[in-house]
């Protein structure tokens, strides 16, 4: 039977979360370092630095590193990496200091570093690389112009999950984790579901399209920070675990979380969550319509075309290529337009404006778009906002 996708690089998965003594003795370590507070952004890429997700990054990014990834995808050493990981400070540590990173909201310690570099970067450069533009509105040009001027580099050693763990519990697996689980399910071909939204009927004719060719699918849910508006991800997760009770066939599909935060990189960040998927055991990823986008900031297909602008070498996780996926009332059924051949009028697309704006209001949404049970879920969750606003 074959394994599964060897994580990125070519070795074993390189966690950077200390445990038994060595985390006892580091944290207390950590008490003694001047600290350095990072960002909501920052605190997700420690995260996944610690549980292996970025394998096999050692820490952040030096100059050179940030230079290659904006330039060419490739970090000094030649490793494939498409967007930098970096952490940036308002102080200019000099190189051999020692300090803690903690926790923006709890000003816990997160990890230690040892820093090897300091430097200033261009930041519209690495917008207009990573983004595609350097527009202020864009989400993450905006995080990026926001950071301080210094970046600084160096190794870490992890010494927290960041609280995912106490409140997503099961929810939040490592890589070593689902790929234990993968494994105990007897799958090597597993296809990653990204969202960032609850799954509604044509998220859910993808991740079935997938599981037609694959063993199984990771719905992979972002657990991180996302722009106003977007629905918490402790209510999209309790939606996407009743569709998947009620309408996939059981040991079929595995539903996870990663810590991160949105970029809205678009292409690049799906380059991104394959690279990341890979770590995870995933040997496909889903890219459909508009991947990790953010208004028209990128074609609807950008993300599918950039997989094939990559070295043949670079990534081991495949694009699973899907086009726009809707009702089609005259097909009677789910369909893409690869499929079929019928007219917009035909066919019933909603976009995530309109179906906030339905919930909102309470008017109805059409059970061709969502399933009956997220629907139940998801107007909970804004009859309690409104509730909340009138309090």
């Amino acid at each position: 039977m074959p394994g599964l996708v060897r994580p990125h690089g070519g070795g074993s998965l390189k966690p950077l979360m200390l445990d038994g003594e060595a985390l006892a003795a580091e944290r207390d370590r950590a008490r003694s370092l001047r600290a350095l507070r990072v960002s909501s952004r920052e605190k997700g890429d420690l995260i996944m630095l610690g549980i292996g997700g970025f394998t096999p990054l050692e820490g952040f990014m030096t100059r050179a590193d940030w230079e290659g990834v904006c330039d060419g995808y490739r970090t000094a050493g030649g490793l494939f990496w498409p967007i930098p990981i970096t952490l940036s400070s308002q102080e200019n540590f000099s190189s051999g200091s020692e300090i803690a990173l903690v926790d923006p909201d709890s000003d816990a310690p997160l990890a230690t570093m040892k820093v090897i570099e300091s430097y200033k970067i261009d930041k519209k450069l690495e917008c207009s690389s990573v983004y595609r533009t350097t527009d202020a509105e864009h989400p993450g040009v905006k995080m990026v112009m926001q950071q301080s001027e210094v970046n600084l580099a160096g190794p870490v050693k992890v010494l927290s999950d960041g609280g995912f763990k106490s409140k997503y519990g099961a929810l939040f697996m490592t890589p070593a984790e689902t790929r234990a689980e993968f494994e105990r399910l007897g799958w090597s071909r597993v296809a990653a579901f990204q969202t960032r939204n609850p799954m509604h009927r044509s998220h859910e004719y993808l991740a079935k399209v997938a599981i037609e060719t694959c063993d199984g699918v990771l719905v992979h849910s972002l657990l991180g920070n996302l722009k106003p508006g977007d629905i918490p991800a402790e209510v999209r997760t309790r939606a996407i675990g009743e569709l998947i009770e009620r309408y996939f066939r059981p040991g079929t599909v595995v539903q996870a979380g990663y810590p991160l935060d949105m970029r809205y990189a678009g292409p690049r960040e799906a380059l991104l969550h394959a690279l990341f998927r890979q770590n995870y055991g995933c040997s496909h990823q889903i890219v459909g319509r508009d991947h990790a986008g953010v208004g028209s900031y990128y074609g609807p297909f950008d993300a599918h075309r950039i997989f094939d602008e990559i070295p043949p070498d670079a990534l081991h996780t495949r694009p699973l290529k899907i086009g726009v996926t809707f009702w089609c009332y005259r097909c009677n059924g789910m369909a893409s337009d690869r499929t079929c051949p019928h007219p917009d009028a035909d066919r019933l697309q909603v976009s995530g404006t309109q179906l906030r704006k339905w919930l909102e209001e309470g008017s109805p949404v059409p059970a061709e778009f969502s399933r009956p049970e997220v629907l139940e879920i998801l107007r909970a969750y804004y009859a309690s906002l409104e509730a909340g606003g009138k309090g």
